[in-house]
């Protein structure tokens, strides 16, 4: 029997509820409702307008209505008296097909019919910057290469444990928290799990940490490349697939080739066969094309993929073996849609595993260093969104996974967003061609 909101709130001390929702473009939505009024909103929903955020709807579509999931109810440790809860968006009786959670939700049902469960576990990277966004907010984190540095961490301590602290109590299991590759870059890591539980961790940790970050004075970013000169902030997947009851890993297989059973590959396969369209989800942005086109940073790699290719323990491939009965998708980066990101490796992946789309061999070069030795039919990924939009586009397979009506609004909306990019004026084209 699900737990009401209201009484739910009496025993753990809860004085409002966000009710919350991740529209088309990542952004979390959210109305704070009292505890006292959250038992009935259960019911009914608590109401938006649709065109306020950003969703393929106008002023004149009815209201929508988000449906809180009482398993998701995350008290927050620096606010006890509020409660995050995440929602699925309806209209006219009926879950909203665009949105993001309810694209999850289904593709996980349907991968369920199958036996298959998708786990999955992130690498999300954050810059800690100046409140206006212009420099990072550590004026001694200078290194060449800052990777590990643990000066540069102890001199964040106060944020980044406060961070880890507050992922203790909520029982997620953190182990490890790093300064990255970037002056001012950081990366914490949790406990893998299902698709859906990681997608709303990992849509509360990046609210999460931009609070707290505003407690000490700071603002945390997990814009794809915030300074051209430094590695960009990626979000790395790690992916393996179970067994409903979660008893067996189906990736695992330990006469396989680096310990990957054959559907495992073949999940690979889906992904590379899918990688030019996976950009448009997993790299969203128009600066995102700044990471993963990137030339040589500071630190002297990227760290990001430019081709769709795979290889063993090597992060300069798109998909990394790193161990046995899971794999990494290198592609992502921070300002991917948490439900989005998941949905679209689930549907590539799974559409591998039903029509065996062959992974190819596996390259063990080094992809920055030797890319002409991944052959002459190394496919590139785009160079930038627009590119990316276009693929997605055209790949009807990729696009009827995710949902017609979900694939229609997302590539409308994400036009409109280069448009806007392209009628802008940059001081780079001020100061290079203002003279012609």
């Amino acid at each position: 029997m699900t737990q009401n909101l209201t009484e739910l709130a009496k025993e753990k001390g809860i004085k409002y509820y966000l009710f919350n929702f991740t529209d088309l473009f990542g952004t979390q939505r959210a109305k704070l409702v009292p505890a006292a009024a959250a038992g009935g909103m259960q019911k009914s929903g608590a109401g938006f307008a649709g065109f306020a955020a950003w969703l393929d709807f106008t002023p004149a579509h009815p209201d929508m209505f988000v449906m809180p999931d009482v398993n998701s109810v995350i008290q927050l440790p620096w606010k006890p008296e509020v409660a995050w809860v995440a929602g699925d968006p309806w209209m006219n009786g009926e879950p909203v097909e665009q949105g993001p959670r309810n694209v999850l939700k289904r593709l996980m049902a349907e991968s369920s019919t199958k036996g298959m469960l998708m786990k999955s576990g992130v690498e999300p990277e954050f810059h800690l910057i100046s409140p206006d966004g212009r420099t990072i907010s550590d004026e001694k984190d200078t290194q060449e290469k800052p990777c590990y540095d643990q000066s540069a961490v102890m001199r964040r301590y106060d944020v980044i444990s406060q961070i880890c602290d507050t992922m203790i109590e909520l029982g997620w299991g953190p182990y490890q928290n790093d300064h990255e590759d970037a002056n001012g870059q950081f990366e914490i890591n949790w406990d893998f799990n299902d698709a859906l539980t990681t997608a709303d961790q990992l849509a509360f940790f990046k609210f999460m940490v931009k609070s707290i970050a505003e407690l000490h004075g700071l603002r945390a970013t997990f814009m794809p490349k915030p300074f051209s000169h430094l590695t960009g902030n990626g979000c790395h997947v790690h992916v393996s697939v179970w067994s409903n009851d979660s008893k067996s890993n189906r990736f695992s297989d330990d006469n396989g080739e680096l310990g990957l059973s054959d559907e495992a590959y073949h999940f690979i396969g889906g992904l590379l066969h899918h990688g030019e369209a996976l950009a448009a989800i997993t790299n969203p942005t128009v600066n995102s094309y700044k990471r993963i086109s990137a030339p040589p940073t500071l630190s002297g790699a990227t760290w990001a993929p430019s081709s769709i290719t795979f290889g063993g323990n090597n992060r300069t491939h798109m998909i990394r073996i790193p161990d046995d009965g899971r794999i990494e998708l290198r592609l992502p980066d921070g300002a991917a849609n948490p439900y989005l990101l998941m949905a679209v490796i689930l549907a590539a992946g799974m559409d591998g595993v039903d029509n065996k789309i062959p992974a190819g061999k596996r390259l063990d070069n080094d992809m920055y260093a030797n890319p002409e030795l991944a052959g002459s039919d190394l496919k590139e990924l785009p160079l930038n969104l627009l590119d990316a939009i276009r693929q997605y586009e055209k790949d009807t397979t990729l696009t009827k996974a995710m949902g017609s009506e979900f694939s229609k609004s997302y590539c409308k909306l994400k036009r409109n967003d280069w448009s806007k990019f392209s009628s802008s004026l940059s001081q780079w084209e001020l100061d290079n061609t203002l003279d012609c």
